[in-house]
């Protein structure tokens, strides 16, 4: 079994890696993206030569989908786009503008819109547009029509921690977040909105929780195995056949 938290746990140990537990947000955003990486290797690495659509948000998720673009190079996905809406604004944060210009010097297009080719031509799209700290019914401008249009594509979705406009906790209430994504990528551990993930993989990744942390939130997290970055856990939807 595995523990599943709402939003403001969720925030409280990220609150408590970045202070009592010495972590880095860099720290964290890079273990997050590599794990996230290494899932969508575990599950698609059949799928290198097709492309790839990273799809960042202007937050922390958007920061992981990021790392995770580069890492997915490094492990030989050969056509990679990034559409980072925040890229014109040329983001204030220097750590956000350093993992801009890595993804860059690897060759990958990164763009403030949305590539203008169909998005059923993409093998995968990664969704890294809004993690745990999204509130609200429905996302923001230009966010609100990039959902649409990957709702209406058949394309595969990867969701990073939460599908994007999902509540944290209710999941798809007001109809108008992402679609169900094929795997869901939950970090550190997942949020309740994990429990009405229907989809086919839903794997684990964020291998950072220390023992103490663990015991403080109650946090119960299966074993990795070896060296992996990611673990699958059971589907709901494999739990309720």
């Amino acid at each position: 079994t595995v523990t599943h938290v709402g939003q403001e746990a969720a925030a409280n140990i990220d609150k408590d890696l970045m202070s009592i537990h010495g972590f880095t947000l860099e720290q964290l955003m890079e273990l997050a993206g590599l794990s996230v990486a290494s899932s969508i290797m575990e599950k698609y690495g059949g799928k290198k030569n097709e492309k790839v659509l990273v799809i960042c948000g202007p937050g922390n998720n958007g920061g992981d989908g990021l790392v995770a673009a580069r890492h997915l190079w490094q492990f030989g996905f050969s056509t990679i786009v990034v559409c980072y809406p925040k890229y014109l604004e040329n983001p204030k944060n220097p750590y956000f503008k350093a993992l801009l210009s890595q993804v860059q010097d690897l060759g990958i297009k990164v763009s403030a819109k949305m590539p203008e080719e169909s998005l059923d031509s993409f093998g995968l799209i990664v969704d890294s547009m809004f993690g745990f700290s999204f509130k609200g019914t429905s996302a923001r401008a230009p966010f609100d029509q990039i959902i649409a249009s990957i709702n209406a594509s058949k394309a595969v979705i990867v969701s990073i921690d939460v599908p994007s406009g999902w509540h944290v906790e209710e999941g798809n209430k007001s109809g108008f977040g992402l679609r169900e994504p094929e795997m869901l990528v939950s970090l550190t551990v997942p949020k309740t909105c994990a429990t009405k993930f229907k989809g086919k993989f839903h794997m684990l990744g964020g291998r950072f929780v220390p023992p103490s942390l663990a015991q403080k939130f109650k946090l119960q997290i299966p074993a990795y195995e070896g060296a992996s970055q990611c673990l699958q856990l059971p589907s709901y939807n494999a739990a309720r056949l």
